[in-house]
């Protein structure tokens, strides 16, 4: 999961550049967003991937690999941007690897 697997055509990664940028639409992803999901016409591999909250499976679907942290930032704010912040925690759950 690197830079070279990044799928460019994936409409995740255009709402995910959106929303870190649209307050408006930032606000109605944190209310409901299925609507959002919808509007960028995500397929239900990733629709199922962010309703999870499955950070790994959005970049082996091709989510660049800056936006995982931004996602997880998406759900959890970044106000506490900390290592035990909630955000931090959901990027550490799905993409370390405890066997390293």
């Amino acid at each position: 999961m690197g830079i070279a697997d990044t799928d460019r055509t994936l409409p995740s990664n255009r709402m995910v550049f959106d929303l870190r940028r649209d307050m408006a639409l930032y606000q109605s992803f944190q209310q409901n967003l299925e609507p959002v999901m919808e509007k960028y016409g995500l397929d239900v591999e990733e629709q199922e991937a962010f309703r999870a909250q499955d950070l790994k499976k959005l970049g082996e679907l091709g989510v660049h690999p800056y936006f995982l942290p931004q996602i997880s930032r998406l759900f959890h704010s970044s106000v506490d941007n900390y290592n035990d912040s909630q955000a931090a925690k959901l990027y550490a759950k799905h993409m370390i690897d405890e066997d390293d």
